[in-house]
Formats: C-alpha cells, structure tokens, sequence
C-alpha cells in the first residue's frame, strides 16, 4: 500500500515514543540502583535520595519525551495504527535490560518479541489511512454520532458499576476490576488525546483551534481520564504482579482504544475485508507477543524453570 505523508509522520513518532519509553524505563532503574548503592536505602523501602541522582532524571525526561511524541503522533495517524505500535517499548525494554542490567531475556522472551515486531509490522502495512481534518468542530461532529455517544454511555456506566460496585467487594482480589476501569477511562482518553492533538497540530500551521470551547473540552476530558487511569492503574499494580497486570492492561486498553476509533472515526470504513481482517491478524500477533513476553518474566525469577518447567503462580494463572 502507499503509505500517505501523515500517516508516515505518525509511525516514526510512534516508534521514536517506544524508543524513548523503552529506554526510559532501563535508565531509570539504573539510576535508582545507582542511588540505593550510594544512600544504602533503596527506594522499595522508602527511600528518595534517587531524587538527587542525575541518571533517574535523565529517564524522567526521556520518558516525558516518549509520551510527548507519542500525544502528537496521534495527530498524524490514526488511533488503529499508533496505539498497537505502543508494544514496542516493550520490545526496547526488555533488550537494554539484558544489555545493561544483565537481566536475562528468556527464549520465550525472545519468541514475544519478534511476535510483537511481526505483528506490528502486518499493522503498519494494512493500515488505514488518516482523513483529512480541518478543523476541531469536524471531529465534535463526530464525537456526537449516536454511535459514539452510545459508547461513551456505556464506558460510563461500565466505569461506575465497576467502582461502586464491583471495586470494594472484589477490587483486591480480581485484577480485572482495575485494569478494566483503567483501559475504558483509556479508551476515551485517547480519542481525547488525538481530538486536542489534532487542534494543537491546525493550530500551529496558522488555523487557531483555540478560540473553540470544543478544543477546551477534549483538554478536560484528556485530564480527568488521565487522572483516574494513574489512580486506579497503580492500584492495580499495588495489589497484582506486575507480570499479570502489564500484559492485561495492554490488552484491554489496546482492544477498546481500537473500537473506539473505529467508531468515533470510522477508520474501517474504506478499507476492504482483507485488509481489515489483516489488521485484526496483526493486532492478535502483536497482543500474543506481548503477554508471553511478560509472562516469562516470573519463569525467569524461578530457579526450577532451569531444570524443568516451573509451573504458574496461582495469581498469574488467574490472571491470564
């Protein structure tokens, strides 16, 4: 397929923002390291003398960058096609920690990875298209399409059932119930996010956005879904293992923010069947990827595994 401009803007800046992620993660823990050694206090055990240390606010701000260029990437390209791209901070992740932390990548590791590559590649290549915007009205349009409005309707009743309902009765012992809180408040983050990122982006070419209580409101909702996302994702993380919870959450969160596009923009609509069907192929393999990388991690911690196969804790069985 001929890939348009945008939509070759968006997949660099998709994947510089893995990069700069990914790598964020792998320096920041070599600073708090760095700190924990030069303090004797590590920060798991309260301890914040990595405030002090260069290297952790060298990943602080590459991270920031990576989320910077992710936010704009959602401006060029569509949600279907940045969002799954997002798996490759995963990918960068995992090789700088067998580099520079010596923390081994299984071979199953290595499976999820190039998984995660292939699958991604099948998405760049069946990608829709971006339309053509002019203006943030265009897209207040299609935020109010009963389609849209009915899926907003029901992420927000899903959110408050699972709140006040289903969070203090089973919240510490289900990790579905958190995780599903963060990836449909995600959902409509996103669309958010690509909405303001789209009249920052007019804006900045000389079409001022800013004076549209529209381009105002998508920076309220941006901010309030975020913040209930961190709220309710580190409760998440808090209480499941990391290993369970990332995997999860990006399946979740992927699967919704691509529903969300595609009825909000209607991304599938000019496309043919195979391409479609390649897409949703590609999203699979990506989403494989991903949870078997994670899930090796906890093999990698169990000395058994070397001799034989260890077998699943039961909160990671639970879990997938």
């Amino acid at each position: 397929m001929v890939f348009s401009h945008d939509n070759l803007k968006g997949v660099v800046l998709a994947l510089l923002s893995s990069g700069f992620i990914g790598a964020s993660f792998i320096i920041k823990k070599k600073g708090l390291r760095r700190a924990a050694a030069t303090s004797g206090v590590s920060a798991g055990v309260g301890g914040f003398s990595y405030l002090l240390e260069p290297l952790w606010w060298l990943g602080m701000i590459t991270m920031v960058v990576g989320e910077v260029a992710n936010f704009i990437a959602y401006a060029f390209a569509p949600a279907v096609l940045v969002t799954p791209l997002g798996a490759l901070s995963i990918i960068v992740s995992a090789a700088l920690a067998q580099c520079l932390l010596n923390e081994k990548l299984h071979k199953l590791g290595i499976l999820g990875c190039v998984m995660c590559i292939t699958g991604s590649i099948i998405i760049v290549i069946h990608a829709p298209q971006e339309r053509p915007i002019n203006s943030v009205q265009e897209i207040w349009s299609m935020a109010t399409r009963p389609a849209f409005l009915l899926y907003v309707a029901s992420v927000i009743v899903l959110v408050f059932v699972l709140v006040f309902h289903f969070s203090p009765k089973c919240g510490n012992s289900n990790v579905l119930i958190f995780t599903g809180i963060c990836s449909l408040m995600g959902s409509l983050s996103v669309m958010s996010v690509k909405a303001l990122g789209t009249a920052l982006k007019l804006t900045f070419e000389g079409n001022n956005q800013l004076l549209y209580p529209e381009t105002w409101f998508f920076m309220v909702v941006v901010v309030s879904c975020v913040i209930m996302q961190m709220n309710y994702l580190n409760k998440a993380l808090d209480t499941f293992n990391t290993a369970v919870v990332s995997p999860i959450y990006y399946v979740m969160f992927t699967s919704l923010t691509i529903l969300a596009s595609v009825v909000m923009f209607k991304d599938w609509d000019d496309q043919n069947i195979g391409n479609i069907v390649s897409e949703i192929c590609g999203f699979i393999v990506v989403l494989s990827g991903t949870i078997l990388l994670h899930s090796t991690k906890d093999f990698e911690r169990s000395s058994s595994f070397r001799g034989g196969y260890a077998p699943l804790s039961s909160r990671l069985s639970t879990g997938l």
